[in-house]
């Protein structure tokens, strides 16, 4: 009950800050949303991305799921998550996607070390969804055998991003976009340890800083493989 309170009293914060003038944002945003970005993050209750970009109401059209993964576009594919990423670009118009994606990430521990399912759970929803990312699970196992389970998670995290790049052009319509100059895809990469945001940069083929941590400078997040991702042309 008390955190239900904190939400609550958080709401009212909320209300406070949007609605307590005459003339407020959400006036503005009354009529409909122009939201410039477009963002795929995780559910993950530790990266929230409205609040790790400081973003207002209206600024960002987020979705969210296990693993921030884009699935490809297939007869098959998600509804849930290609129709909004339809929606953004088709009739938002967004002029950008970002692709988040975060260190010590659930979703890409449990494609790695698939656990047994809990007493009582009859379904297996997280592992059809992780399965998006199995060819990236599967060339860590291949060409990172050698390393750490950390190091292969890393790897797993950083690698899925640019596969969730490669998927979103196989949306023709945002393709096209891309090939005009219309739209440009990010990925970016938020480090839980650090605090660090990495972007990844097609010139350099490796994830770099966009902010660095506020005590000191931490290691390049470099690309998993030198040939990984058809994106990186429209990547930062």
């Amino acid at each position: 009950m008390e955190e239900l309170e904190k939400f609550v009293n958080g709401f009212s914060l909320f209300q406070q800050q949007y609605f307590s003038e005459p003339q407020t944002l959400y006036d503005s945003l009354r009529d409909g949303q122009r939201p410039s970005t477009l963002l795929i993050g995780c559910c993950d209750s530790r990266v929230d991305p409205m609040l790790l970009t400081g973003s207002d109401p209206g600024d960002m059209f987020v979705v969210r799921n296990i693993a921030n993964l884009v699935p490809p576009c297939t007869p098959d594919a998600p509804p849930g998550v290609s129709s909004a990423i339809e929606f953004a670009v088709c009739k938002l118009e967004v002029a950008r996607v970002i692709v988040l994606g975060h260190a010590r990430c659930g979703g890409i521990r449990a494609l790695l070390e698939p656990q047994p399912r809990a007493e009582g759970q009859e379904t297996d929803f997280v592992g059809q969804w992780m399965r998006i990312a199995e060819p990236v699970a599967q060339r860590v196992r291949r060409e990172l055998a050698h390393r750490s389970s950390a190091e292969q998670h890393h790897a797993c995290e950083l690698a899925s991003i640019l596969q969730s790049l490669d998927n979103l052009l196989t949306y023709p319509w945002l393709k096209r976009r891309v090939e005009q100059g219309a739209l440009k895809l990010h990925g970016w990469y938020f480090d839980i340890d650090s605090g660090a945001l990495m972007a990844y940069s097609a010139r350099q083929q490796q994830f770099l800083p966009l902010v660095c941590p506020i005590e000191r400078a931490r290691h390049l997040h470099e690309r998993p493989w030198p040939d990984a991702g058809r994106s990186s042309e429209t990547c930062r």
